[in-house]
């Protein structure tokens, strides 16, 4: 068995890091046939930012530049060429890139072989992406280590994860002995001293003034006593703010005339040196200020070492430190800290018996016994990856959807029709409507209610017919825009303003909820034919395109409408085979915006025809969009802000619009109805995942509080603002993914008839 695993790692000087090389030899310690190389290797995160690269050991075979996306890409595709049988990933926010390190997400979803991953941080009270990011290393996960009771109650109750897939393995703690004869009682700082110790990086978080503030106290009664902070400040501690709290430190032990009983170790210590710190002491202190400490290595460690702690009652110290095996103050309570450790150091008695419980206690989670844990859930998980292997499973992983939900475009819809744009999430009144998102909110509550049949969906559907209706004119065309108080600020609309109405009116007439409102969208569309030989841009001749060829899926005879789409497509076509050459395939000499609409109305009007040529030409354009959009599964749509020319061939990453984004997820759902080609219901449920953070950025542009859509992705995150376009976007796109879902359980139905005939 080889195992993959994903973490900081020494000389990175980080907890988690020694944790995992403690685990590595834990597990590999546990194979006696194999050597550590044999049985793993790590893919280390390394946070250096220029100067020196940090030199690891050899079991360290791929370094993932903490900030580095492509990186991230790299390891995924390195671990699954590789031929490791697991993965375990080690998880704390901060050693990850990204929003509260939402790199993680699209890195593990790329892994092949089944994960395990360990949650050192699991709170109780998690933001929007904090809480998204743990259940996305939930859903790719295997099984989901915690250390702690405590874990598995938050889990459960916050984050709705399955009892079954948690396992509880307590933190690790050194196969050592303190030695008889301990040189750390003969330093002279410490000789013949009452030592009060803390170890670990050194941070305000700590609440380490707590312990010198009791000192005053202490010491009056014990004036032997010192107190040892053994460790380096945090790296990411001095690097913004240097020494300044081990200053604080200082100040406040002069202050509290007890600097004679401060000992600073500033140094980084290793197992075994620190075992015969933690042996030396007469009582360890953990002053965490706050309860919300779900694990503490350095906890772990002195319970294991034998030593007396006294100890805050943060979740995994109450744990731990039960039964006799310490004793507890309150937070930020110097006065009762003083109080229990003059109790401890004048009853030798009593201090002795909680250090032999603690010391047996620790001996039953060193780290040999932790890694004969640990591979017993990796054999599990192996042993259920290769159960579900014998299976087919979707390709649209509907679990990674939220509810369906149309509270926002409710909130954003008033009796006139869907306000234009938000301020934040707040209905921007002042930018009145346009018929734009009417037409296409139209499309999604016919959508919507197709799905669901809610009483919601089917309210706001007369809504937005009446504003459509309300800005139509006699020579066929609309207006697009209307004010608040329900001025016209428009004489006329644009072809896409056109197109996406005559789009909307077309599938009102396929997918009516009943008879009249059938009828009045073929009436309005059939008043709307006049302006079809007018249209001259590309976008609205697509957008009209579409809402023919919904139309005729109603009303196939009907001569005029079949006449005016075929001059439709000739002019599409024809702009096609102006601007396309041998590495050029596409329909103008740059890509803007909605670029997935022109292929998308081929694809249409190829169903519609039955015409090959269509397919060809869609086909084409679909992969030259494909190639210039997609980085290793992710799409990164064409960005507004300089958009992409064909003679300067660079493409702007940035402003990344939700339309882009929508009519890609269209453009290969449609595909694969024409084609039958399952590639594309793949490419499409990837493109959705834009939306809820598989992007450049790994940051949700779809907020599942508000239920509504940010305005595009930028370069510096998600432009808070939530207009109806984004939103609806969003809608079509998730409302076009659940319809998928239905051709993608018959084709697992055909793929498990094959597997039937051929065993």
């Amino acid at each position: 068995m080889k195992i993959a695993y994903i973490s900081t790692y020494p000389p990175r000087q980080c907890g988690i890091a020694t944790f995992n090389q403690n685990l590595v030899k834990a597990i590999s310690g546990n194979f006696q046939n194999q050597t550590l190389e044999d049985s793993s290797y790590v893919i280390a995160l390394n946070n250096i930012e220029g100067g020196e690269e940090l030199v690891y050991p050899p079991e360290v075979k791929f370094v993932v530049g903490q900030n580095v996306n492509e990186d991230y890409i790299k390891a995924a595709n390195y671990i699954n060429s590789s031929d490791v049988d697991a993965c375990i990933l080690q998880h704390e926010f901060g050693i990850y890139a990204g929003d509260n390190g939402i790199f993680v997400w699209p890195f593990i979803n790329r892994i092949k072989v089944p994960i395990i991953s360990i949650l050192h941080t699991i709170l109780d009270d998690p933001s929007f992406i904090q809480k998204y990011i743990i259940k996305k290393i939930v859903k790719v996960s295997s099984k989901i280590v915690v250390m702690s009771k405590k874990g598995v109650s938050i889990l459960t109750e916050v984050y709705n994860v399955p009892r079954h897939k948690i396992q509880i393995i307590e933190h690790g703690v050194p196969d050592l002995e303190v030695p008889e004869n301990n040189p750390v009682r003969e330093l002279p700082a410490l000789k013949g001293k009452k030592i009060l110790l803390t170890f670990g990086l050194i941070s305000r978080g700590k609440g380490l003034e707590t312990v010198i503030k009791a000192l005053p106290a202490i010491t009056k009664e014990h004036p032997e006593a010192v107190y040892v902070i053994l460790g380096n400040t945090h790296p990411g501690i001095l690097k913004h703010s240097g020494e300044e709290y081990r200053d604080y430190l200082k100040d406040l032990a002069e202050e509290l005339n007890v600097s004679d009983h401060l000992v600073f170790i500033k140094r980084y210590v290793e197992e075994a040196e620190l075992i015969q710190y933690l042996g030396a002491a007469d009582i360890y202190v953990t002053p965490y200020p706050n309860e919300a400490q779900i694990t503490s290595g350095t906890l772990s460690y002195a319970v294991g070492a034998g030593a007396a702690v006294v100890s805050t009652p943060y979740w995994h110290a109450k744990e731990l430190l039960d039964n006799n095996r310490g004793a507890y103050f309150g937070f930020k309570d110097e006065v009762g800290l003083a109080n229990v450790v003059n109790d401890l150091l004048s009853k030798p008695d009593k201090l002795k018996q909680i250090k032999q419980n603690a010391y047996n206690y620790g001996k039953q989670i060193r780290w040999p016994k932790i890694g004969k844990a640990f591979i017993k859930v990796i054999k599990k998980s192996i042993e259920e990856a290769v159960e579900h292997d014998a299976s087919v499973f979707p390709i649209i992983d509907r679990s990674a959807l939220p509810d369906l939900s149309l509270n926002y475009i409710k909130r954003m819809t008033d009796d006139t029709g869907i306000f234009q744009h938000a301020k934040y999430g707040i209905p921007n009144r002042n930018e009145g409507y346009c018929i734009d998102d009417n037409s296409r909110a139209l499309i999604t509550a016919l959508m919507a209610y197709k799905e669901t049949a809610s009483i919601e969906s089917l309210e706001m559907i007369p809504v937005y017919m009446s504003y459509i209706h309300h800005m139509h004119l006699e020579n066929g065309n609309f207006r697009n825009f209307l004010s608040f108080d329900r001025r016209f600020l428009d004489e006329e609309g644009s072809d896409d303003s056109f197109g996406r109405t005559i789009w909307s009116l077309g599938f009102l007439v396929n997918n009516a909820p009943n008879k009249h409102y059938a009828d009045f969208g073929r009436q309005l569309f059939q008043d709307s034919i006049q302006h079809f030989s007018k249209l001259t841009h590309i976008r609205g001749i697509a957008n009209t395109i579409i809402g023919i060829t919904y139309f005729l899926r109603s009303c196939p005879g009907d001569e005029r409408v079949n006449s005016e789409l075929n001059n439709l497509i000739n002019k599409l076509v024809a702009s096609y085979q102006s601007a396309s050459d041998s590495n050029w395939h596409w329909f103008e000499n740059h890509l803007t915006y909605d670029n997935g609409i022109l292929p998308l109305a081929l694809y249409h009007a190829a169903e519609i025809t039955e015409d090959d040529q269509l397919v060809t030409i869609a086909d084409e354009a679909l992969k030259h969009l494909e190639n210039l959009t997609f980085t290793s599964g992710t799409i990164n749509p064409v960005g507004n802000n300089g958009w992409y020319f064909k003679d300067t061939n660079k493409m702007a990453l940035y402003d990344q619009q939700a339309i882009d984004v929508m009519a890609m997820v269209l453009m290969y759902y449609q595909a694969f109805i024409v084609t039958k080609e399952s590639k594309h219901l793949e490419t499409m449920f990837n493109c959705h995942l834009w939306f809820l953070g598989q992007n450049s950025l790994q940051l949700p542009i779809y907020d599942s509080e508000s239920k509504g859509c940010g305005d595009g992705l930028q370069s510096n995150g998600v432009n808070k603002n939530q207009g109806a376009e984004s939103t609806l976007a969003y809608l079509l796109s998730h409302l076009t993914v659940i319809k998928a879902i239905e051709y993608d359980q018959k084709l697992i139905g055909t793929m498990k008839e094959k597997v039937l005939m051929y065993q």
